[in-house]
């Protein structure tokens, strides 16, 4: 993943009209990144900007040798679909599907059919093995939130965004789900990426980039700052 690999990078966003970011980041497969910074810092944009959510005015995102925005709009849906996860702080399952139909639901939209092997090894490390049938109003929010990962990771994408996925729960299952997504690194050789204000999920990651005033002031790996 390149975010981005131009000199500099513009985008537009609701709040400024025209706000300048600069960054030049490799980041190799199966990764942890965390994106810190104050609230108004530019966290989101960019995060948007790497999901294909967000339209720069200049520059280019590339994922996967991929210059997202070189695509056509239907091109760069098939896209996110199939290279980029998400994950938000809202978990977004359908309330009529199970948990392994909502971890399975991005490839069936696909028309393609799910490893089995592999959905139910994701279901097992994710410790819903015996919750697969159950629907998400059956599920406490940590549940629900694995379940969000599950479907994030289902696709085996490229990288997988993580927007504040712990904002909405208490301590205990914030730090299952993050000890979740450093195990999807492991485990899977997933590039997770991670935006929040919480420092104690920065000393979790392999790399940190750190924004200010819509800019990327320092970018660090294992405490050393690049």
């Amino acid at each position: 993943m390149k975010l981005p690999d131009s000199p500099s990078l513009t985008a537009k966003t609701a709040r400024s009209s025209k706000r300048s970011k600069t960054y030049r980041s490799p980041s190799p497969q199966g990764e942890f990144v965390a994106i810190v910074g104050a609230s108004g810092s530019g966290k989101s944009t960019l995060l948007h900007l790497l999901g294909g959510l967000d339209r720069p005015t200049g520059g280019a995102v590339r994922i996967d040798g991929e210059d997202l925005y070189a695509l056509k709009e239907s091109q760069r849906a098939v896209f996110r679909r199939r290279k980029i996860g998400f994950i938000f702080q809202s978990y977004n399952l359908i309330p009529v599907l199970n948990v392994e139909e909502n971890i399975t639901l991005p490839l069936l939209l696909d028309h393609r059919q799910p490893d089995r092997a592999y959905v139910s090894e994701l279901i097992d490390t994710l410790g819903l093995g015996e919750r697969r049938k159950h629907l998400p109003s059956e599920l406490s929010g940590g549940q629900q939130q694995r379940v969000a990962i599950g479907r994030a990771l289902a696709y085996r994408p490229a990288i997988v965004l993580a927007d504040e996925p712990t904002g909405n729960l208490d301590s205990a299952n914030g730090r299952e789900v993050l000890e979740l997504l450093k195990l999807a690194v492991r485990q899977f050789h997933q590039t997770v990426v991670i935006i929040s204000h919480d420092m104690n999920v920065a000393a979790e990651a392999d790399r940190v980039l750190r924004m200010q005033d819509g800019k990327l002031v320092s970018d660090s790996r294992g405490g050393v700052v690049q």
